[in-house]
C-alpha cells in the first residue's frame, strides 16, 4: 500500500505563493497584455490597486511597445456632446472593442472636446469660451482613469490669453507627462510666454523669459516628437521646437517651396507617426497627388518619404477630388488625411498606412 504523502498546514500552492508575491505577481502581469489585462482589474481589489499604479503603467509600457491599430474618429458635428467610433486600420478588424463612444468620464456641464492626443493620452477641455474658466482633463481611455489640470493661477491673474496647449508624454521614457502653454505675456503684445505643467508635481512654473515668436506661428497644433514640442509656422518657413527637458528653443528648417513659393496650403497634415514627424500639404487645385515629408533627426532638412497618388481612387469616386469655399472663404477638398501610421516593429519598415476621410464612402465596404 501506498503511503500518502505528509501534509503541512502552513505549506502555499504556488497560486497562492504568486497572490501574496506583489513583485512576482507586477513581473507577470506586465507580460499580459492591454485588453486582457484591463479584465484582470476586476479579480479582486489588489489586482485592481497594482495594475492601476504609475509605475506599473510605465513598466507594461516597456514590455509592449506601441502599435497602432486605428483611431478615434468625431461623428456628431456640434462640439456639443460629441461621439466617436473607432475606425480600424484593417478592415476586417472587429471595431467592438473601443473603450468609449462618447466622453461621460466626468461630469462636465459645459462638455467637452479632445484638444489633441499623445501616446495614449488625450488632453480634453471643457467648452467654456472663456480659457481661465475652462477645466482641463488628461484621459487616458484604456484604464478609464483621468486627472483635472487646473490652469496656471499666477497667469490668470493677469488674464493672458492661452494660445496653445501640447501633451508631452513619452511612457518608454517615463511614466510621467508634462503639458507645455504658450500664452501671452504681460510684458508687450509682441511677448508670449513659455509654462509647464508637471503631473509629477502636480503644479505649473514659468519656463525661461518672455519671447518674441514669429508673427504667422501656430501655436494651437503642437506636436510631441522626439523629446520636443513642434509649431509649424502657417507659410512653411523657419518654425520652432522646444525641447521640455532642456527648456530651450530650437530652430526647424523651412518646408520645401512649391513651384508657385512659400505659399499657405489649402489643407495641412502635421503630425507624428511610429517615431517620425510628417507634414502633408495640398496647394493645387487638384489634391490627388501630393507628397509625405518626414524631418530627419537631426533637424537638418524635411525630405520626401513617399510619394501618394489617389488618381485610381478618385476615378471610383470622382467627389473626393472636388473643392469648394469653407464658410471662412477658404478653399477645402471634399477628403481628409486623418492620420498616417508607420510601425517600424513591423515586418515592412518603410510601409504606411494612410487613414482618409471620403464621404461618399460613408455607407460603402471596405
Amino acid at each position: 500500500m501506498l503511503s500518502q504523502p505528509p501534509k503541512y498546514p502552513n505549506a502555499f500552492s504556488a497560486a497562492e505563493i504568486i497572490a501574496t508575491n506583489e513583485d512576482l505577481l507586477a513581473e507577470i502581469l506586465t507580460r499580459v497584455p492591454v485588453r486582457p489585462l484591463l479584465r484582470f482589474k476586476c479579480v479582486c481589489k489588489l489586482w485592481r490597486s497594482l495594475i492601476s499604479t504609475t509605475q506599473f503603467s510605465h513598466s507594461h509600457t516597456l514590455h509592449h511597445p506601441a502599435s497602432f491599430s486605428g483611431i478615434f474618429v468625431r461623428t456628431t458635428p456640434g462640439l456639443a456632446d460629441p461621439h466617436f467610433q473607432f475606425v480600424p486600420f484593417l478592415c476586417n478588424e472587429n471595431p467592438s472593442g473601443s473603450p468609449f463612444d462618447s466622453l461621460n468620464f466626468v461630469h462636465d456641464p459645459a462638455g467637452i472636446k479632445i484638444l489633441q492626443s499623445c501616446n495614449g493620452l488625450l488632453l480634453c477641455s471643457s467648452l467654456r469660451k472663456i480659457y481661465k474658466n475652462r477645466n482641463f482633463y488628461v484621459y487616458n481611455p484604456s484604464t478609464n482613469q483621468f486627472s483635472v489640470v487646473t490652469p496656471s493661477a499666477a497667469a490668470n491673474a493677469k488674464s493672458t490669453p492661452i494660445l496653445g496647449l501640447t501633451l508631452a508624454f513619452d511612457p518608454s521614457k517615463s511614466p510621467y507627462y508634462k503639458i507645455v502653454c504658450v500664452r501671452s505675456s504681460a510684458v508687450s503684445v509682441l511677448h508670449d510666454q513659455i509654462e509647464i505643467y508637471s503631473s509629477e508635481t502636480r503644479s505649473w512654473r514659468s519656463s525661461g523669459s518672455p519671447f518674441i515668436p514669429p508673427f504667422d506661428m501656430v501655436f494651437d497644433d503642437g506636436v510631441f516628437w522626439n523629446g520636443s514640442v513642434h509649431w509649424l509656422r502657417s507659410m512653411g518657413l523657419l518654425s520652432l521646437y522646444f525641447d521640455v527637458e532642456r527648456e530651450v528653443f530650437g530652430k526647424m528648417p523651412c518646408l520645401p517651396a512649391t513651384e508657385g513659393g512659400w505659399s499657405s496650403p489649402k489643407f495641412r497634415y502635421f503630425r507624428e507617426s511610429g517615431g517620425h514627424l510628417h507634414v502633408i500639404e495640398i496647394h493645387g487645385q487638384c489634391p490627388s497627388q501630393f507628397k509625405v515629408l518626414e524631418l530627419k533627426k537631426d533637424y537638418s532638412e524635411w525630405f520626401v518619404k513617399y510619394k501618394v497618388d489617389l488618381q485610381a481612387l478618385v476615378d471610383q469616386y470622382p467627389e473626393m477630388n472636388l473643392n469648394y469655399f469653407d464658410h471662412f472663404g477658404s478653399l477645402s477638398y471634399a477628403f481628409v488625411v486623418l492620420f498616417l501610421a508607420r510601425d517600424d516593429d513591423g515586418k515592412n519598415k518603410d510601409e504606411a498606412s494612410l487613414l482618409l476621410h471620403i464621404p461618399v464612402l460613408k455607407n460603402k465596404p471596405c
